[in-house]
This record gives structure tokens, sequence and C-alpha cells, in this order.
């Protein structure tokens, strides 16, 4: 009998995982993939979710420093650059193993390869079935990502304007070739994805190059993503490959009786830029700091609700902010794309936000009184 079993080895279930090993419990993973293994993503790894860490990133694991960012509409584009770092670049797979490997200092064990057929709960235990063994666990965090089944015991399935799509590929180059097309800064494409955009992000020996949007919006994202890959020069064959993410801001129930969901699982994602590893970060040691206490204190299994509530305490209100900032560039694009493409203190400004100097709320009660004077200038 386990204290906590957790259910993917992502971002949300390292995080758990050590939470809950640094607090005593007896903890296993169950991963159905082998590490490391391939994670379709832009890559940037904002200061938002490296704040969250207990412990350094490695150099070595960094493939480049974000300062800025380029950001282009209708033929505007506009850079700006902080004196601070806002984000890292990353390769997903060296990330997550090495957040894995973070886990397991605490404890944990681990089953790699083992895929989840079923879970069953009853009033003292959930049992985990998987292709080849039972295990058995006082309580179940579920990490599995947005690609996942096991969320919806929880929770209901997302609409289409609920979830987003995503085409990712990387292409070759060499970093005199990446260097000259951008420094310490991402690309970012608005207006060729509907309420998303697309981006080119500089890499170690690469660009990452992608499109993202709402999936309500998108009729067909692989001929976008070619348009995309086109229009900006790039012509040759690429791999490309697809995933879901869901949006955040949205309600969605969190808890049931002894399982829990935590990062993509639970829909928490900025629907803005698509961030999600702070919030997976975060939601994992939330739950797992919750249960510990349930287990370490004896108290009433009715205390995981609390999960929810912290959840929404802590960063609840910053994910609604992004889904309603999202919602204003796909209803005005000509107004609020325009702003942010040619006003360099309104570019500026929201560069505060990933590196969490500044919350949605914040910058739109900045942004909003401010648009009829960036209008009058326009006109």
């Amino acid at each position: 009998m386990y204290d906590l079993i957790v259910i993917g080895a992502g971002p949300a279930g390292s995080a758990a995982a050590r939470e809950a090993g640094r607090q005593g419990l007896k903890v296993l993973i169950i991963e159905r993939a082998k590490f490391p293994r391939y994670k379709p993503c832009g890559g940037a790894f904002s200061e938002h979710a490296i704040s969250y860490l207990d412990f350094d990133i490695p150099q070595h694991i960094i493939e480049k420093e974000i300062y800025g960012a380029r950001v282009h509409f209708k033929g505007q584009v506009l850079e700006r650059h902080k004196s601070y770092r806002i984000a890292t670049i990353v390769t997903r797979s060296i990330l997550d193993s090495f957040l894995l490997e973070k886990a397991l200092e605490t404890g944990p064990e681990a089953r790699f390869g083992e895929n989840v057929m079923d879970l069953r709960q009853d009033m003292t235990h959930v049992e985990v079935h998987t292709n080849k063994n039972t295990y058995k666990g006082k309580f179940i965090i579920i990490a599995e990502g947005a690609q996942g089944r096991f969320k919806y015991l929880v929770r209901r399935r997302d609409r289409k304007n609920e979830y987003g799509i995503c085409i990712v590929t990387e292409i070759e180059a060499t970093d005199e070739e990446i260097n000259a097309f951008i420094q310490n800064a991402i690309d970012i494409h608005f207006g060729v994805a509907g309420m998303g955009y697309g981006w080119i992000f500089p890499k170690r020996g690469c660009f990452n190059v992608g499109i993202g949007g709402f999936a309500k919006y998108l009729d067909n994202p692989n001929k976008m993503m070619k348009d995309f890959l086109s229009a900006n020069g790039f012509t040759g064959k690429y791999k490309m490959r697809g995933h879901v993410i869901p949006a955040g801001g949205i309600r969605r129930t969190l808890v049931k009786h002894r399982i829990v969901l935590t990062g993509d699982s639970a829909g928490f994602v900025d629907s803005f830029y698509g961030e999600g590893i702070a919030y997976a970060i975060r939601s994992g040691q939330i739950a797992a700091g919750i249960i510990s206490d349930i287990i370490n204190n004896d108290k009433d299994i009715n205390s995981l609700k609390l999960y929810e509530r912290e959840c929404e305490k802590e960063f609840g209100h910053n994910l609604r902010y992004s889904l309603k900032l999202a919602k204003l560039m796909h209803y005005w694009p000509g107004v609020f794309l325009k702003i942010f493409t040619s006003n360099e203190e309104v570019l500026d400004k929201y560069l505060d936000v990933p590196c969490c100097k500044l919350s949605y709320k914040d910058f739109l009660k900045w942004l909003l009184p401010r648009i009829p004077g960036y209008l009058f200038k326009a006109g």
C-alpha cells in the first residue's frame, strides 16, 4: 500500500513526487514511456516556472537565455528586450528527465513502460491496474498531461472552445544562422492561427517552429503550419507533431474522493501564450502538500477539497485573466494586436508577465485605460 501513486512523470508528476517524498510519504510514480522521451513543446521555460523550484537548473540544460521578444502582425514588427532574463529555452526530454531525477532523490519508486489500464477506488484506497501489475494507494495524483484519459474520471470533457491544438517541428540550423536570425529573444507571429500565434524559438542547433490556437478556430492546422513555415522561408520537408493543450481559466472539477488532477490534466495552462510548466509544477506541489498533511496528521479525507481552493487562490485568477486577454485579442484583433505590435511600452510591460513580475490582472488594468490614447496616436 503506497501513500501516494502519481500517474505521469512530467513536470507536474515529478514536482508532486518530490514534495511527497520530502514529507516522508511512500510514493510510486507510474509512467507509460521510458525516459528520456520526446515531448512536443516550444521549449520555453519561464522564470515563473523556475521560481517554484527548490534547486537550480544546470547550465548544460539551458540552450538559450531569453531576455525579450519580437512580435509581428500584418507587416508590423516590434522587438523589446529586458535587462533581466524572462525565460530559458530547453529540450523537454532533457528537462523532464532532470526534474524526474530530482524527484527520485527524495525516495519515490518509479515504474517505466507501464500503461495504466484502469483505476478503481473505494472508501479506503485506489487500485491502479497497469498492463503489468496492480498497485494500491491511499491517494492518486493524475499528471498524465492533456492527452490522457483518466482525468475524465474526475471532470467532464472540454469543448472545442476550451482547448487548443499545437503543431510543432524542429529545423536544423547552425548557431551562426540562429544568432543572425534573432539574439536572446523569441519570435512571435500573431494573426496566423485563430485565437493563437505562430512562433520561431532559437535552440541549440535548430529552430523550434510551431503554431497554436483554439481548436474551434483551427479548421486545418496542418495547412496553417505549412503556410507559416513557407512564409518564413522554411521550404523543406519537416516532421511535424501535434498535441492538444487545455485552455486555462475555465472552472473544472479537480478532485473526486481520493483522486486529484494536476497540470495539463487539470487544465492549468496560460490561455494567451500557452505556458503550462509553471502551473504544472506548482499544482503538483500543492496537491502533494495537502495529501501529506492529511496522511501525516490523520486529517479527514474531505480536506482534499482544499486543493481546489489553494490552486484558485494562488494562480486561478491569473489563468482567468489570461483567458480574458486571449478573448480580447480574438474579438478585436485589429485593435489589440495593432496596439501590441506597435507600442514599445505595451510589449515591454507584457514581458513582465512570464517572469512573474506582473499579473495578467494588473497588466489589463494598466492597458485598458490607455487604449483610447494609443488609438488616437495610431489615427
